[in-house]
């Protein structure tokens, strides 16, 4: 492979992934290890990239890519009323004084209201789930480290030491773009990166979705079926999506009050 075609291939990944790791590269690229160092310091003497600790991201204005996916408020105004009540009935599932990571989405946003007087420890990557959080003068909140993307208010970042590593929590609550028989999905590629780590650090993932979100597909899957403990989801669900889900030792909840099936 020439060098021109080196470098397209390290921007590539570079696009849809944030950072990619040295070892990643070299694996990729099939060249030796010595290349890819030219090859990364050359793209940094031209402005394209930025060597980091065990591997590059882009930098500039490449660096700012936004997610895939609707804005956060755009997004929020879709299946309104069934949000809410799944929202509603996952803080249900919340014991006192609790660590949790509620991830950002507009579904987990709506559970963040339900929960003062818990006395909770959250994690979450969101400013919109931080500031409604916040007046809970009971809740503390923690955040990761990494940069913000701006148009859905998350914190996200492909390095290690972002804080996570020393974070335990007894639930996770996330959101999905969708989710089939191969699992769980998401439109963009940083965000599997981040939420495949927040999974590593709690014991039980609920996912919480609204029933469109079976009927959907997307471009990245995070999970297999059989990694989620529970789902939240609206009385629109039907009888086939909950046989797949209950096929794979799934515990589902209704949200049309609260009940369990």
């Amino acid at each position: 492979m020439h060098a021109t075609q080196r470098d397209g291939e390290i921007l590539r990944l570079l696009q849809s992934q944030g950072f990619v790791s040295f070892r990643q590269l070299c694996a990729s690229l099939d060249a030796s290890s010595a290349t890819i160092r030219r090859d990364l310091e050359r793209l940094e003497g031209e402005g394209r990239i930025s060597r980091v600790r065990g591997g590059a991201r882009l930098t500039g204005e490449a660096a700012a890519e936004r997610l895939a996916g609707a804005p956060f408020e755009l997004n929020r105004a879709r299946h309104a009323a069934e949000k809410g009540a799944i929202g509603r009935t996952a803080a249900q599932l919340c014991r006192p004084g609790e660590a949790l990571i509620i991830d950002g989405g507009t579904t987990t946003f709506q559970m963040c209201s339900h929960l003062a007087g818990l006395e909770l420890q959250v994690l979450t990557n969101s400013l919109h789930i931080v500031g409604e959080l916040l007046p809970q003068s009971g809740t503390r909140v923690s955040v990761p480290g990494g940069a913000i993307f701006r148009e859905q208010n998350i914190i996200l970042s492909p390095f290690d030491d972002d804080g996570l590593s020393r974070y335990h929590a007894a639930k996770l609550f996330m959101g999905a773009a969708a989710v089939g028989a191969r699992g769980l999905m998401q439109a963009d590629v940083v965000l599997i990166q981040a939420e495949q780590k927040l999974m590593s650090r709690a014991d039980q993932l609920i996912v919480l979705v609204d029933s469109s979100k079976f009927r959907t597909s997307a471009s990245f899957v995070v999970c297999a079926l059989d990694a989620i403990d529970v789902v939240v989801t609206d009385a629109g669900v039907t009888g086939a999506e909950l046989a797949m889900l209950r096929d794979q030792g799934i515990e589902v909840i209704v949200a049309e009050g609260g009940g369990r099936v």
